[in-house]
Parts: structure tokens; sequence; C-alpha cells
């Protein structure tokens, strides 16, 4: 079959796009965009290949036949049998992982050479002491392409693939690929690395004009100078707060696998958002002594969250509100009632309650500060990270706020083609197909 002029055996560098949709209208739509911006390779993405089945390779076959095809098997067993298939469907290329058996990679690569079918060798989840070894390992066997792939929930935790590209430069002399998290601000990185191949996922299929993304990719590649991208940037613990507030509170209760917001726990002062760590209050409804005390006691940046109670009195108004907007709090949260919160609002002082009530409590002095409180069943510790917005406010436990911070945002960026989509006049069941995917 011909090929374009970045072919199976290069020249190199290449940019590969990842299609990894469940629906393969979506994948053809996007392969198109990619292909109009410069993009070499088609890859049949995992989630494709499991939807779709090798249906899929036959019809971008049918659609690019001058482009390399890969069939991203993640073989870890028959080896013959899944390969042969990926061949006689119309791959050019296809994925065995370096965690399978030797025999198995052996198939692979015999079965590729009857077929004409080229043997990736992808290195996912091989601990780093062990990646160099086993690279010159497969190496040996034959394969023809090795590749560093940084999982998704690695990418989470704000890592990156540069390091482990750069171990198998040293290792091995084989074309390297690199999956994960790759954007126009780090492709170049890459091929300076020793990458040969550049594979793109998310931030094609996340971008509302994948042409033009795909094209800023390409520039990165070939001038060696990064591209500004707005995508897949991941954050780490410095940069939680940041990250949170770029999302919304409907992202992130998505990205927990729909965790609930604070019931009953609303916004007093519409369109003021906020993020920080929690300093807890424990204390009796209508009594706002410790509440009071607690301002003092937080940093800038952080959040009062105080259970009362749930119910009236007020135990924070317009002098509270005041303190904390001069102590630089990023804001407030009661489970009890507040006051004054057109002040809140006009000083942009976000809070966050349970009711209000124009009468205030007396500072009788119970309660504590810096204690684990409960509120609607949600444990809240000294150091959890809370999001609010107008849609309520979300707990983020501090040994998770990496990871799912940037897994809001990932949520945020997927949506961000959904809705370009949804602009071409589709539905949003026609596009995710919810007929097809109902649960039987």
């Amino acid at each position: 079959m011909a090929l374009n002029p970045r072919g199976v055996d290069g020249p190199f560098p290449v940019l590969q796009v990842a299609l990894d949709f469940l629906d393969l209208e979506r994948a053809v739509n996007l392969a198109n965009e990619a292909v109009a911006g410069g993009t070499d390779w088609l890859e049949v993405g995992t989630p494709l290949l499991k939807s779709e089945g090798l249906e899929a390779i036959r019809k971008l076959r049918a659609l690019f036949p001058s482009h390399v095809i890969v069939a991203d098997l993640k073989t870890m067993d028959a080896g013959r049998i899944e390969f042969e298939a990926a061949a006689k469907a119309g791959a050019n290329i296809a994925v065995v992982l370096a965690a399978s058996a030797d025999s198995t990679i052996q198939q692979c690569i015999e079965t590729g050479h009857k077929y004409g079918l080229k043997t990736y060798c992808d290195t996912i989840n091989i601990p780093s002491e062990h990646l160099a070894r086993r690279a010159a390992e497969v190496e040996k066997l034959g394969v023809d392409i090795i590749g560093v792939h940084l999982p998704v929930d690695e990418q989470m935790l704000g890592l990156d693939a540069l390091s482990q590209v750069r171990t198998l430069h040293e290792a091995v002399e084989l074309p390297l690929a690199v999956a994960g998290g790759v954007t126009s601000e780090t492709a170049a990185d890459m091929i300076r690395a020793g990458a040969s191949i550049v594979i793109v996922g998310g931030a094609l299929h996340k971008a509302t004009d994948a042409q033009r993304a795909a094209a800023a990719i390409r520039k990165a590649i070939d001038t060696g100078e990064s591209v500004a991208s707005m995508l897949g940037k991941r954050t780490g613990a410095a940069g939680i707060a940041e990250t949170l507030l770029k999302t919304s509170t409907s992202n992130l209760s998505d990205a927990m696998h729909h965790k609930p917001s604070l019931r009953g726990i609303v916004s007093r002062t519409p369109g003021l958002r906020m993020a920080g760590k929690a300093v807890t209050v424990r204390g009796a409804p209508g009594d706002w002594n410790k509440v009071v005390q607690a301002i003092d006691v937080a940093k800038p940046g952080e959040i009062l969250v105080a259970d009362c109670g749930g119910v009236p009195p007020a135990v924070f108004g317009e002098l509270a509100a005041q303190s904390a907007k001069n102590r630089k709090l990023a804001g407030v949260v009661i489970h009890g009632a507040i006051r004054d919160s057109d002040v809140a609002t006009r000083i942009g002082l976000p809070i966050f309650s349970s009711g209000v009530s124009s009468d205030a409590g007396d500072p009788k002095g119970f309660g504590e500060i810096g204690t684990e409180i409960v509120i609607n069943g949600q444990n809240i510790r000294p150091g959890d990270w809370i999001f609010g917005d107008d849609d309520g406010v979300m707990v983020l436990p501090k040994e998770v706020a990496v990871e799912y911070a940037n897994r809001a945002l990932d949520v945020m960026e997927n949506e961000q083609r959904l809705s370009a989509e949804i602009l071409t006049g589709k539905t949003l069941s026609e596009i995710v197909s919810l007929k097809k995917w109902e649960k039987h």
C-alpha cells in the first residue's frame, strides 16, 4: 500500500494522533482535522478498538489510503492472532506491551514479518529502574519501534515523560515514540530528548479546532520551538488553587466520580469563586466567638470553614467579612446562618452558608479551631481543599488534591470539544451515542 512521505520507516520526526474515542464517527472527524493540520500517522486507539473493533482500522484505511495506520492493540498474549488480524484489517504498525512475555513479543515480530506489519513495543508501566534494561531486551528481540507512554493516571499527578525519553535514547538505537500529555509546548523538548515519533491525543481531541492544534504541534516539531498551548497543562502542589479556579465545581464533581457538593450550602455572593485550604471551626449555633477568632488564625489564601449546627442566628456578618478581607482570606463557608451578604459581595469576599438571618447570636466561646468537622455527612480536616462557585462547595481531600485538580481540568478540556461539536448543530445525545451506550 502507498504511504505518505513520512512512512513506516521515516523520515522522522513524525506526528501521530491517537484517536482515543469510543465512537468511530467522532474519531474520523478528528482524523480529518488532524491530517489537514499536518499529522502523519493515525493511531486507532485502544478505546476505539475495544468499542468498534477492527472495523475502525478498515474504515481509516479506506479513508486515508496514503497514511500510516497504527493499531494500538496493547497486546499481552495471543500475539500471532492479534497482529495477523490487525495486518489484514489494514494496519501498518501494531502495538505490543514490553511487559509481555518474550515469547509473545516474538510471535508479534514473526507475524509482522509475514504480513508486512511493524512491531511497536510500548513500555507503559515498566518501572523506571528497569526501563533501560527492558528496552534493550526488546530491541534485541527485533521490535521496530520502542515507545515511552506516560499513563493518564500518572499525568494527573503532575508527572511528564521527558526523563523516560532521555533514558531510552541512551539505551537503544531504534526510533523512539513518546505519548502521554504531549502538547505544542512540550513536543520540541521531546524531539531534543531523542524522540522520533510524537504521539498526541488530548491536545487534539480536546481542541475546539483540531486542525489548528495539529498545525501548532507540527510547527513545534519541525522548528524545535515551543508553541504556546492552553491545553494539557498539569499542576503540582503549588498550583492547585489556580488550576481549580480555571474549572468549575461541576468539573471537579465529575472528576471525583460525581461526588456531591456540601448539601444545603449555597453562595451568598453570586459570581464570586474561591479555592483554598480549609481552616476549620466547630462552634455552637449562634455563637460567633470561635468563628471570628479563626479569622486571625487563618493565613492569606485560606478558607474559613465553620460548623455551627446549620441553623440561625447568624455567626458571620459585615464586621467579620471586612476582617476576613483584610486578612486576605480566599472565602468563608458557614454551616449556619450569615448576614450582611451585600457587604461581602461589595468587598469581593466569597461567602457560602446554609442560611441567612438578620439576627446574630452571642459570643459565648463554645467550640474549637483547627479540628476535624462534619458538614452534612462530609468530613473536613484542616488543610483539605475547598472549592466554591455558584453551583456549590466541593471538599477535596488534601492527599489527592493535585490529582483531582488536574482531573477537573481534564474534564473541562474534554467538554470544550463536545461544546464545539454541539455548535455544529448536533445534540449531546447524538454526539455521545447515548442510546448505544445504555446499560443492558
